[in-house]
């Protein structure tokens, strides 16, 4: 993946941090657990961000030859271990992959109230996108 499809990403990434803060701004757990819609509003929403950022480490992990992944977790692994994420940073986006994996084939046994929760940890998101943004320009 080149550079400026990763980049692309970072920012459709941005775009998306900025609706989920905003979902969390307009809508209570209370009204998600009572509304199909905003319950597949915020599945979509927090889906498609974990596998933006799976998509960028396993492109990094390839691109700049970091290792040989065997899992989506090893991707996110690769990138700490080669500087260009945190190890908080690392920690938190493979809990998030295996969220993604949950969400993906466990769909139904997924808490609404743990994804809810998750709108209050879009830090790591922002955290990612700062480390890679200064790690590949």
């Amino acid at each position: 993946m080149a550079k400026e499809t990763i980049l692309e990403k970072l920012e459709t990434l941005e775009q998306n941090i900025y609706y989920l803060k905003e979902f969390k701004e307009k809508h209570t757990l209370n009204e998600v657990l009572n509304d199909k819609t905003l319950e597949w509003a915020l599945r979509y929403g927090i889906f498609e961000s974990s596998q933006i950022v799976i998509d960028i480490a396993c492109a990094i992990s390839a691109d700049f030859n970091l290792g040989n992944p065997k899992s989506y977790k090893e991707c996110i692994e690769l990138l700490k271990t080669n500087n260009y994420i945190s190890e908080p940073v690392a920690r938190d986006l493979v809990k998030i992959a295996g969220l993604r994996n949950l969400l993906v084939h466990e769909y139904i046994k997924i808490s609404m109230e743990k994804l809810f929760n998750l709108l209050s940890e879009l830090e790591t998101f922002v955290e990612f996108i700062a480390q890679i943004r200064k790690n590949l320009l």
